[in-house]
């Protein structure tokens, strides 16, 4: 145990991304060189073609990899608009040298902006979409080329401006996050409204789940089994101190108050996860749950209640339950077959929001705060993960993995994965974030206080 509670002394800053795209070069000699720009937050980059020759901003990748990027400004200088733009694999940078490209010209400009290229061996995808529906495969080839290559986007007879440049190396499908190494985590803040994410902070290590503090000021991640916490305004990041609880899993809320933080850490005894409450400033936490295994994941708006989803005797499927914030009544308030998980307070306390693979595939769902009237709100061939309801109480976020991509009852990390959102009421989702990521990436509670934007986190392998 720390000597002092509260925060490590000895605070680092955090490490944020240059642009992932470090070599620039012209395809040809063209009269005037063309040209990369990156700037902000957002690692915002726009590329001028010289003359006719194509322009490409890249970096050397070996391997599998999925590349992502948003248009969102483009120009053309020839008078027929022949611009055309995308993401390219190549073997060289020379104008002759064999390649898989995935771009786009004018005429599909006009109806898309989200363009992806992902290599798994001979196997090579383009996807496509509008931002805000789902990536379509455009196409696929067989097609044997060097293991290491040229990667990065082009442009051709115009100039063109890219948010949300993301490369990647997949991790492998391992059957646990945690068995990833090496691994590379990104802690993104998404503009919901907009999509433009920002990578404020990259570790070449494992950590997840990121909490929003409800003054705004700080995030809350886990990391090696601790808490820490990174200061958005100077970029800081501390260990929370947390007693002698310190394998924490990604399962950690809030009070509503902002006061107090509930953990999910598992018990070196057993190795169940069990609930602790303490000081968001970090102190000796109080046991909640006797029982395992309880995995956290809501807070009652008036403070007394902490729902989560738990296995217990006589029962093979994980259920919701409720405990009152002293630890003495413990209350099921699910019944299912499958899995149930997730569950969270409205912000007004007169729902719960959960996800449940009860109908086939996991889906979000809402009851009342006594498990009442349970309602599905989601069913488009998506399984569904984790729910969160905006500050406002108008939106909901959530994270779903593709048609067929994982089995229901399980949320593996290193899959294609999108976040989304809805009204309360149930429609249409929308996608809201393209991403490599599932397990860590969106388990908690995330919104700015203002309901603007939300934290996630991404995963890859290192790109070096």
């Amino acid at each position: 145990m720390s000597e002092t509670p509260g925060f490590h002394a000895r605070p680092m800053p955090t490490r944020v991304p240059a642009s992932p795209l470090t070599i620039q070069a012209d395809l040809g000699e063209p009269a005037t060189p063309g040209s990369t720009r990156c700037e902000g937050p957002a690692l915002r980059h726009t590329l001028t073609a010289g003359d006719a020759a194509a322009h490409v901003a890249a970096r050397v990748i070996a391997g599998d990899f999925i590349v992502t990027a948003r248009v969102v400004a483009s120009q053309a200088h020839a008078a027929d608009g022949a611009i055309r733009l995308g993401w390219t694999a190549r073997e060289g940078l020379q104008a002759g040298d064999a390649q898989v490209e995935a771009g786009l010209g004018a005429v599909e400009l006009a109806g898309l902006d989200v363009l992806q290229l992902e290599r798994r061996g001979r196997l090579w995808t383009v996807s496509v979409a509008r931002h805000g529906e789902a990536l379509r495969v455009l196409r696929q080839e067989d097609r044997e080329l060097a293991d290491a290559l040229h990667v990065g986007l082009f442009v051709q007879a115009g100039s063109a401006t890219f948010d949300n440049v993301r490369v990647v190396r997949p991790l492998p499908r391992l059957p646990g996050l945690y068995l990833q190494r090496p691994i590379c985590s990104r802690l993104e803040l998404l503009d919901v409204d907009t999509g433009v994410r920002s990578v404020i902070h990259e570790d070449a290590q494992l950590f997840e789940a990121p909490n929003w503090s409800r003054d705004g000021r700080f995030l809350i991640i886990n990391q090696a089994g601790r808490l820490q916490r990174i200061d958005l305004v100077d970029r800081r990041i501390e260990v929370i101190d947390t007693g002698d609880v310190v394998r924490n899993n990604n399962d950690h809320v809030l009070s509503f108050d902002g006061r107090q933080i509930a953990i999910s850490s598992q018990d070196p005894n057993d190795g169940e996860s069990r609930i602790h409450v303490l000081p968001i400033d970090g102190g000796r936490p109080r046991r909640v749950t006797r029982q395992g295994p309880s995995y956290l994941h809501g807070w009652s708006p008036d403070g007394q209640h902490l729902v989560y989803t738990a296995q217990r005797p006589g029962n093979d499927a994980y259920d919701i339950w409720r405990i009152d914030l002293d630890g003495r009544h413990e209350t099921r308030l699910t019944d299912a077959p499958r899995l149930d998980d997730g569950p969270e307070y409205a912000p007004d306390g007169a729902s719960i929001w959960f996800c449940s693979a009860r109908s086939g595939r996991m889906q979000i769902w809402r009851m009342g705060p006594g498990g009442e009237d349970p309602r599905q709100l989601t069913d488009d061939g998506h399984d569904d993960w984790f729910p969160h309801v905006s500050p406002d109480g108008s939106r909901v976020i959530f994270l779903s993995y593709l048609p067929g991509e994982v089995d229901p009852q399980d949320h593996p990390g290193g899959r294609h994965v999108v976040l989304r959102t809805m009204p309360v009421d149930g429609g249409a989702p929308r996608v809201v974030a393209y991403l490599h990521g599932g397990q860590g990436s969106l388990n908690v509670h995330s919104w700015s206080p203002d309901g603007r934007r939300v934290a996630f986190v991404s995963h890859t392998l290192p790109l070096d």
